[in-house]
């Protein structure tokens, strides 16, 4: 027999935090709730430093501990409604509300971080069962990115989209690990799906895009490609979660191109593929009826240092689960 929680459709389990401080925040929080139908008690207000990439851990221990007190215990995710800070110590700022503050999850050099137990998780009651609550950034270069971004998540729901997988192999040695998985995925998942392993540094005027997988520090040609609502995509290098300024393609680059949720690294992660998303893992989850944060979040097994960008509730292939 389900209980309540199981029962209740993501929307209703999910809070928005907003950072009252920041009017951008406030108005990317209201289109947020409107537009998917967020109640008032799941709007959460704190304080927090406006245009700052990164935050201390103590500051950010205030304020998730006052974000504790006030999440009804069914909550399972967080949505931030901000850009900035993306960085809370040496965490990514999701997995700091999703875990806690925690320095297991975080890395020196070139080590391994604690193993997230919703990795590949049946459960889709993540706080009630693991004590996790996953949480996405609702980011981007502008207002208006982050309203097309939601707008691309609303629109994807129960659209069961003729979309391709793009699992790309590059030059980049270093940044190309994940293409060890791509003929397992494609074997075993080629059916649902039309998955295409290309050999290339970038893919060229595709009209439908579902997923892009690379490993690059830069990705030409995006704009080039058309990504359907829902879309997910991604580049394995170092900096991509480092939002502004820094030497590497921003992760927002997907989404300014069409892509409605990306993930990158805050903190140098070295080439683990533990620290990025398995392409089997969310194609699979995604294409079965998951949320978003559900399949994404699920398909990265040491997602310490790692930003999740995107709509969170989006669900393509909703009602097969």
């Amino acid at each position: 027999m389900m209980s309540p929680v199981q029962a209740m459709p993501v929307a209703q389990q999910l809070v928005i935090i907003v950072n009252e401080a920041d009017p951008s925040s406030q108005r990317i929080a209201d289109y947020y709730q409107l537009k998917r139908g967020i109640p008032d008690a799941h709007v959460i207000k704190v304080k927090l430093p406006v245009g700052k990439k990164s935050i201390g851990r103590n500051k950010f221990e205030q304020v998730y501990q006052q974000v504790k007190q006030k999440t009804p215990q069914y909550v399972q995710y967080y949505a931030l409604a901000w850009s900035q800070p993306y960085k809370a110590g040496c965490m990514s700022i999701t997995s700091a509300f999703a875990f806690g503050f925690d320095e297991a999850h975080c890395a020196k050099g070139c080590n391994r971080t604690r193993q997230s137990a919703y990795f590949n998780a049946e459960t889709r009651r993540p706080f009630q069962d693991l004590g996790i609550r996953p949480t996405m950034l609702l980011a981007g270069v502008s207002l208006d990115q982050v309203r097309d971004m939601i707008e691309r998540g609303v629109g994807a729901d129960a659209s069961y989209p003729k979309g391709t997988a793009y699992l790309v192999s590059t030059s980049n040695k270093a940044r190309n690990v994940r293409a060890q998985f791509y003929p397992l995925t494609a074997d075993k998942l080629g059916r649902r799906i039309d998955i295409r392993i290309e050999q290339t540094d970038a893919l060229t005027g595709r009209n439908d895009v579902l997923f892009y997988f690379t490993g690059l520090k830069q990705v030409n040609a995006i704009d080039s490609n058309r990504f359907v609502d829902g879309a997910i995509a991604d580049h394995l290098t170092s900096a991509g979660g480092v939002l502004f300024g820094g030497k590497q393609m921003s992760l927002l680059r997907w989404l300014e191109a069409g892509a409605t949720a990306s993930y990158g690294t805050v903190v140098e992660p070295c080439a683990f593929v533990q620290k990025f998303p398995h392409p089997a893992i969310v194609i699979d989850r995604y294409t079965r009826g998951e949320t978003l944060i559900e399949a994404y979040w699920k398909s990265v097994a040491w997602p310490g240092q790692g930003l999740f960008v995107g709509e969170p509730l989006a669900s393509p292939y909703a009602g097969l689960i």
